[in-house]
């Protein structure tokens, strides 16, 4: 008799890690080989997005899955040939408390197309790649460093810094903001046709271009050429701080 109550008593245990183990399996991680120039596309609604250039050979992706109802959403894999593919669904009209960040290693010498690097409510930091780059949040901030290449990054409700180390590759860029500050950094010898603008906030450049305040109202811009003016660079913001300085 005292021996079956010792089973007893470990079976819900037992039990209790059977069913714990699927949740922890729910977590997404894979490898993948794409081309230089391959594109590489990571959306998510809730949680943080971060990409980063390391010294491998291929790209690393983890998909972490946090809250209490984690177990409804699924992370969405429709990656094919030299494209990387990443998407979080959710359940229809389900006020889910889940949510999905991912943490990215990509080779750092090689260059890749960032489609679109995302989150709808989280922030997104993309640091020490190279390529043609689209960072974008709803709700959260959008840091993007030391990268090589053609970038373009907006937040609605949150900030833009950018630190570009070297333009590579032709093609227009923009940052922007709508209740958010945006700080840019691009090398001196920057070669650009540059357009500034803040509805309610200061703007600050070291660039040799001109910067206006309107004489009715609100309302800061700056404009200029740089070079041979090669490629469009706007900088803009409704209600923050833009600023566009040399590294």
């Amino acid at each position: 008799m005292r021996r079956i109550l010792a089973v007893l008593a470990v079976t819900p245990f037992v039990m209790a890690l059977t069913v714990a183990d699927p949740l922890i399996a729910q977590d997404f991680q894979k490898a993948y080989s794409i081309s230089a120039g391959g594109q590489i596309r990571i959306t998510t609604v809730s949680g943080n997005v971060a990409v980063a250039g390391y010294n491998g050979d291929t790209i690393l992706v983890h998909g972490y899955k946090e809250g209490r109802d984690r177990d409804l959403v699924q992370i969405e894999d429709t990656s094919a040939g030299d494209r990387v593919d990443l998407r979080v669904r959710y359940p229809e009209s389900c006020n889910c408390d889940a949510s999905v960040r991912f943490d990215v290693r990509v080779p750092r010498a090689v260059t890749y197309n960032f489609e679109r690097i995302s989150s709808v409510s989280g922030n997104v930091l993309v640091e020490d790649v190279t390529g043609r780059l689209k960072a974008e949040a709803v709700s959260g901030n959008v840091d993007v460093k030391d990268v090589s290449g053609l970038v373009s990054a907006s937040a609605v409700s949150g900030n833009v810094t950018v630190e570009i180390r070297s333009l590579e590759g032709a093609g227009d860029m923009k940052f922007s903001a709508v209740s958010g500050n945006v700080t840019v950094k691009a090398p001196a010898n920057l070669d650009a046709d540059i357009e500034m603008s803040s509805v309610s906030g200061s703007l600050k450049t070291d660039f040799p271009i001109e910067v206006q305040e309107r004489r009715y109202g609100p309302g800061r811009s700056a404009r200029g050429r740089l070079g041979a003016g090669s490629r469009n660079l706007r900088i803009s913001s409704v209600s923050g701080r833009v600023s566009l300085t040399r590294t």
